[in-house]
């Protein structure tokens, strides 16, 4: 292979890592991801504290009628 073929690869390789660190499409679709799996620890964490808060509270509200 000659020197300016080889050259010629080079750029072009490093055209092409340029464009990837450029591309932000990606990344929208990972935020997501990320968001989905904060919210599902947080309904995780939750959900039966407040469960039984509700349950309590619509007891409370029954007895009284």
């Amino acid at each position: 292979m000659s020197f300016i073929k080889i050259a010629q690869k080079i750029k072009s390789e490093i055209a092409f890592y340029k464009g990837l660190v450029k591309d932000t499409e990606g990344a929208s679709g990972i935020e997501y991801a990320i968001i989905a799996g904060m919210v599902a620890v947080a309904l995780a964490a939750f959900v039966t504290p407040i469960s039984t808060s509700v349950t309590t509270m619509f007891t409370t509200i029954k007895n009284a009628l």
